[in-house]
């Protein structure tokens, strides 16, 4: 008949997804209200853990989307996994070590977080089941 369709593959992509679109949204809330994407740490004049970390996480996630779809990267799809958690970490520990603003985040990281954070968790964990659930 026709090919049998394996949902939890597209489980990992669904996750890379929601990854890319919680980068994309409110992440966190700043100082007076205002409120920050993932597209807003990076800096290319100041290049910090911070800019490095939201680099990371963006590029993994959107490579992890794209590794479904093209064979040759299939083999590929947990390493683009693994590159976004880490970029996520390096980006909360750019937070605690730099000064200014980036420390007052920091600090009060879970009280000043917004739906895209909690997207791009939840992101990881759907695509690390769907990877892992094979």
């Amino acid at each position: 008949m026709g090919k049998k369709v394996n949902l939890m593959s597209y489980l990992y992509c669904l996750g890379m997804a929601l990854t890319v679109i919680g980068f994309c949204c409110p992440m966190i809330k700043g100082l007076f209200g205002s409120s920050a994407n993932g597209f807003k740490f990076i800096n290319f004049d100041n290049s910090t853990f911070v800019t490095i970390g939201a680099l990371l996480i963006f590029v993994g996630a959107v490579a992890g989307v794209v590794a479904q779809f093209v064979p040759q990267l299939k083999g590929l799809k947990l390493i683009f996994l693994i590159v976004s958690i880490v970029g996520g970490v390096i980006l909360v520990v750019g937070f605690m070590t730099n000064g200014g603003i980036y420390k007052a985040i920091g600090k009060h990281l879970l009280k000043n977080a917004m739906i895209g954070f909690y997207l791009v968790i939840v992101g990881w964990v759907v695509a690390c089941v769907g990877y892992f659930q094979k």
